[in-house]
């Protein structure tokens, strides 16, 4: 089954895109780096690529497993609040706000502070590993599609394209383990649904079959590229703000502390505008996996515009700034474990 929900295609993608570095077409050809004096021209004029990085299969594999770190072990840790959000969406009329929220479940000790743990680690290590990995290589691609100086003068274009492609695919890697996450944590007393990984894939497989796994898929691709898309130039245009008016010396002056630093506060500062961007279609997912029978027209016109882009918002903000702000220091970090350079400045 689990074969069914993840298929190849992300690796499949990544081999393809690395094969066709080597074609010799320089019209078809993907700049190599190799060289950094000549060919690591688009790396080092597009302010967060990495310079002088070789922009070779092992560094989108190193960027692969970065995201897997910086994406699974945030949204894990997050958990407990991503609970009291769900269901401040789904059940507003017990979950009124963040703090009595959090009293509510509390009660029912740590095991319930941490429903849906395993299935938010699976999936959003998968999502992580495809976002990552598959933004380092799209920056690559549409750089050499556009050449040098269209790259550098409409590079948030160049951000936007890669990071939407990329996130295409990290939901279909996400999205059967968000259903099962979600359904956990929203499920009613009386529904009885099972708060136990296995028994919740196979009450879903069973009563839905495949289906039941990939039904909030285009309601995720609606929170979620534009929330990445957002998290992502954002964080591009932000880190190179950094470095441009008040870190002005050249990057490498500065110590890994202090890069890793401005790292985080770009992440955090991206990740206010991805919450309040992402946040009435993560209401939406929230409600579809809730209920069986609902639809998305349904939803908008029970709960109206208003709610759903203000019902846990405070929570999600809280929530997706401390989150971005460390997916983007865990993944620079990293890197600089494994012998790459941090993100953005020259």
């Amino acid at each position: 089954m689990f074969k069914t929900m993840y298929s190849g295609a992300a690796l499949a993608g990544a081999a393809a895109f690395v094969a066709t570095r080597k074609e010799s077409s320089p019209v078809q050809a993907v700049p190599t780096f190799a060289a950094p004096a000549k060919s690591g021209a688009f790396s080092r004029a597009l302010a967060a690529s990495a310079g002088g990085d070789v922009h070779d299969a092992t560094y989108y594999a190193k960027c692969m497993a970065g995201g897997v770190l910086s994406c699974g072990l945030t949204h894990t840790a997050m958990v407990p609040l991503d609970i009291v959000k769900c269901r401040m969406q789904t059940n507003p009329e017990v979950y009124k706000g963040l703090i009595s929220g959090f009293g509510i479940i509390s009660k029912g000790g740590a095991s319930a502070m941490t429903v849906g743990w395993l299935p938010t680690l699976i999936g959003y290590s998968m999502q992580g590993l495809c976002k990552f990995g598959f933004y380092e290589m799209g920056k690559d691609f549409y750089s050499s599609l556009v050449g040098e100086e269209n790259a550098v003068k409409y590079r948030s274009l160049v951000y936007a394209a890669a990071s939407a492609s990329a996130e295409c695919i990290a939901d279909a890697a996400l999205c059967p383990m968000e259903a099962v996450k979600v359904r956990m944590q929203t499920s009613l007393p009386e529904a009885k649904f099972p708060t136990e990984f296995g028994a919740a894939v196979s009450k879903i497989h069973g009563e839905e079959g495949i289906r039941g796994f990939y039904k909030g898929l285009t309601p995720l691709w609606g929170r979620q590229i534009p929330y990445t898309v957002v998290k992502f130039v954002a964080f591009e245009r932000v880190v190179e703000a950094f470095y441009k008016n008040i870190f002005t010396n050249p990057k490498d002056s500065y110590g890994k502390p202090t890069q890793l630093g401005i790292t985080f506060a770009s992440g955090y500062i991206a990740g206010i505008f991805c919450a309040i961007i992402s946040h009435p279609a993560d209401t939406i997912v929230s409600k579809l996996n809730q209920n069986d029978s609902a639809t998305i027209g349904g939803i908008v016109k029970e709960m109206g515009m208003v709610k759903l882009a203000t019902n846990g918002l405070m929570a999600r903000i809280i929530m997706i700034g401390t989150l971005t702000g460390l997916q983007w220091w865990i993944y620079d970090s990293f890197k600089t474990a494994v012998g790459l350079q941090t993100s953005g400045g020259k």
